[in-house]
């Protein structure tokens, strides 16, 4: 299959299973322990009905979004993901290409293969950067100084990570930092020549915004060596009370799933919230984002803008989280599956399948624009729509 023949995210997600080795599609595909949480995240934007409304001009739709007082093609963006040059070199900036030319915003990992400097080459005004705070509080101070010197508009900061989680795909594989491969994960890449020669080529992948704290000279493994020194790092929301008084421009905090953390965050100044149980890595009970979105709505109301992510697979996914008071959405896996699969023009059209249906939903529903979304245009697994508003 051609990369233009891709009709759904799922077809890119085969792409890539074709492309890529065991361990590396693994890491993209996997969650924590029993990866019930995958299921339920997904099972989660299933459960809600959008109900059309017929009889409505809907000969143009517009889908743009106004995020930090800065207006988007869409209402998605991308998320980030680490190791992404694992699965296909610069893939981190084949992504933050695709998302500037969408004019979508696309977040740097804190683990990403491309340097702070190097996205603010490529998408100044499309990049955002996710911090990772460090045990060392030195190192996150001076990679938020370089995002603000490198102009970027918005830091994420990642909250979710308290502890490293048991990803059983990653150890069944052998997957470590430093990333080792063992002689059955060789064997089976040989199956894989595209991915292989890619990899020989450019080596194994570095995290860019760490060599400067790994000593002159410093090579991938003694990187990754840094990194799992320093992360997962403690942090507290005397940490986020610094991080604001550091970082001069949005300030969105990622991983809440509990109302009184939002009112919080609110209470300290965060500019965003991006509702996450982090794609289900991190911890299978945790509950889906979705399922707590509209309890942080309202306790929090437009005091921060809100955000989501986790589970994301279809346009219609996107209108229902903004249905129930997210006021953007984000992805990582499904660009993940295109850059893999395609480069660059993977990720455009991971991209490009998700505004089309994005637009096809609007004009089921009847909704020219995002301004006629809400919880009125949705009913409940079990028909039960008495919380939503049935007025016009």
């Amino acid at each position: 299959m051609k990369i233009e023949s891709a009709v759904n995210l799922d077809d890119l997600r085969k792409l890539a299973r074709k492309r890529l080795p065991k361990i590396a599609f693994d890491f993209i595909e996997g969650g924590v322990e029993d990866e019930n949480i995958l299921q339920r995240n997904e099972h989660a934007f299933r459960a809600h009905r959008l109900v059309p409304r017929y009889l409505v001009d809907v000969s143009a739709r517009d889908q743009t979004a106004v995020l930090f007082g800065r207006s988007y093609a869409s209402p998605f963006g991308i998320s980030p993901t680490g190791m992404a040059d694992l699965f296909r070199p610069c893939g981190d900036l084949m992504r933050a290409e695709a998302a500037r030319e969408a004019d979508i915003p696309f977040v740097l990992s804190c683990t990403a293969g491309a340097s702070i400097e190097e996205l603010a080459r490529v998408a100044p005004e499309h990049g955002w950067f996710q911090l990772d705070p460090t045990r060392d509080g030195r190192i996150a101070e001076d990679m938020i100084r370089r995002a603000a010197d490198a102009g970027l508009a918005t830091l994420v900061v990642t909250v979710d990570v308290p502890v490293s989680s048991k990803r059983e795909r990653n150890l069944r594989n052998g997957f470590s930092h430093p990333l080792k491969l063992p002689l059955r994960t060789r064997l089976e890449a040989l199956r894989h020549p595209g991915w292989l020669a890619g990899y020989l080529r450019h080596g194994k992948p570095i995290f860019a915004n760490r060599v400067a704290y790994a000593g002159k000279g410093a090579d991938a493994d003694a990187v990754a060596t840094l990194f799992t020194a320093q992360a997962p790092a403690t942090t507290t929301w005397r940490d986020m009370e610094r991080f604001r008084r550091l970082w001069p421009g949005n300030l969105v905090v990622k991983g809440l799933l509990h109302v009184g953390d939002a009112v919080r965050a609110a209470g300290l100044g965060a500019d965003g919230i991006v509702v996450s149980n982090h794609g289900g890595r991190q911890f299978d009970r945790a509950p889906s984002p979705l399922h707590v979105l509209p309890a942080m709505h309202r306790a929090v109301g437009d005091r921060v803008t809100l955000m989501l992510d986790s589970g994301v697979r279809r346009g219609a996914d996107v209108l229902v989280a903004l249905c129930l008071g997210a006021r953007f959405v984000f992805m990582g896996r499904p660009t993940l599956y295109g850059v893999a699969a395609a480069g660059t023009a993977g990720a455009t059209r991971a991209i490009d399948i998700l505004r089309g249906e994005i637009d096809l939903a609007l004009a089921q529903v009847g909704a020219p624009s995002l301004r006629d979304l809400g919880p009125h245009r949705l009913l409940g697994d079990d028909g039960d729509d008495r919380r939503h508003n049935r007025g016009p």
